[in-house]
């Protein structure tokens, strides 16, 4: 039988193709799974917005160590054992409603997501046809994170069963385990330039911790600006559930929402030379507004989406001229947006439990700010769209 070419794609590489797609979907789809339902485990603000935050906590520090440990025993065992810690989580999570309990679940879940993000990532990029299957990666994780929403929702609504999207999803994250253990992600064949053998790594940690040191400070506003308008996104999406009082299908539509302008703003905006640093500084200025809107009607979820998608493709291009180590300025630009929405809804959370819902609105809108005045008279490296 004829060995296939390089860039012909075999039913093996197909096929774990599918078992990311799938894991990447349903670990993203049961991330969500809570958040309409977040009344349900908690009792106000700041347990919410805490259990809300969670998650996002355990990717914070699960993704760079994700992406080292899948370069050093492979992607198969990494992505495997973030299936792992996810399935454990939300079959625990479906049968608990302990505050307590529930924010150490979602701290494993997103622990799991953390470590499954970094080596399915990593899996993607090394393909040789890795434009195209990033395409179907990433559409699968946005549909995740909208379906996840709007399913629970009217799971809950449907059948009176709070945790019954979250064992749903859970459920189908065991299928990507499964599977997983199935199908083995293949070795390229040796026409490869590396013949299809992975370069034993070299430890070179002091001098890759001074690199890194290096990217914080010369990006140091870029990360801010992460952490903050990525963040922002957070904090609308875990103040909402208890402020409107809503049902839990409505606030699955209305979060929901917020997703599918940020995914059909990113197709659009990506087509387009986008001048980085302008379009961060008045994404800043409008999301204030778009806060602002949030606290009086839904259709602050539309205009906090389209802003959140102008701002990840600006600072993608911001960061596109650091082309000698995209790999951590990457691990960084994650880390710091999974670290917004951290901190940001957690602090959310306490301020409307201390002062009320309009001050938590307030000061959010007011961090926005804060990211369009350190952007301002900032001449960083960062590449221009070409005229």
């Amino acid at each position: 039988m004829r060995r296939t070419a390089w860039y012909s794609p075999d039913r093996s590489m197909k096929a774990y193709l599918l078992v990311v797609c799938l894991g990447v979907f349903a670990v993203m789809a049961l991330s969500n799974a809570i958040v309409p339902v977040l009344p349900a485990f908690a009792t106000g603000a700041a347990w919410e917005g805490a259990i809300y935050a969670a998650y996002f906590l355990g990717a914070f520090f699960s993704t760079l160590p994700g992406g080292i440990l899948s370069d050093r025993y492979g992607r198969t065992p990494i992505i495997q054992a973030g299936l792992g810690l996810t399935v454990i989580g939300g079959a625990l999570l479906f049968c608990t409603t302990g505050p307590l309990t529930v924010i150490v679940l979602r701290l494993a879940e997103g622990l799991g997501a953390g470590f499954f993000i970094a080596a399915g990532m990593s899996y993607i990029n090394s393909q040789p046809d890795h434009t195209r299957m990033s395409g179907y990666y990433l559409a699968m994780l946005n549909f995740g994170l909208v379906l996840g929403l709007a399913a629970s929702g009217w799971l809950a609504v449907r059948f009176m069963q709070p945790a019954l999207g979250i064992g749903v999803f859970t459920a189908l994250s065991l299928a990507a385990l499964v599977a997983s253990l199935v199908f083995r992600e293949t070795t390229p064949p040796p026409s490869r330039p590396d013949g299809g053998h992975r370069k034993p790594a070299v430890s070179h940690s002091g001098k890759e911790f001074q690199e890194v040191a290096a990217l914080v400070i010369s990006h140091g506003r870029l990360w801010y600006s992460a952490i903050i308008l990525v963040g922002i996104t957070g904090v609308v999406a875990s103040l909402y559930p208890a402020f409107s009082g809503e049902p839990a299908d409505v606030l699955g539509f209305w979060i929901a929402g917020m997703s599918v302008t940020t995914i059909i703003t990113v197709l659009v905006i990506s087509r387009f030379p986008v001048p980085a640093l302008p379009a961060i500084r008045w994404s800043a200025v409008f999301m204030i507004g778009g806060v602002l809107l949030a606290y009086i009607s839904p259709l602050g979820f539309i205009v906090l989406g389209i802003l959140a998608g102008i701002v990840m493709v600006a600072q993608m291009t911001a960061l596109a001229g650091e082309q000698d180590c995209q790999g951590r300025v990457m691990g960084l630009f994650s880390t710091s947006s999974y670290l917004g929405m951290t901190i940001l809804p957690f602090i959310a959370g306490i301020v409307a439990a201390g002062a009320g819902y309009p001050d938590a609105f307030l000061v959010t809108a007011a961090l926005g700010g804060t990211v369009a005045l350190s952007i301002c008279g900032w001449h960083s490296h960062c590449p221009q769209p070409a005229q």
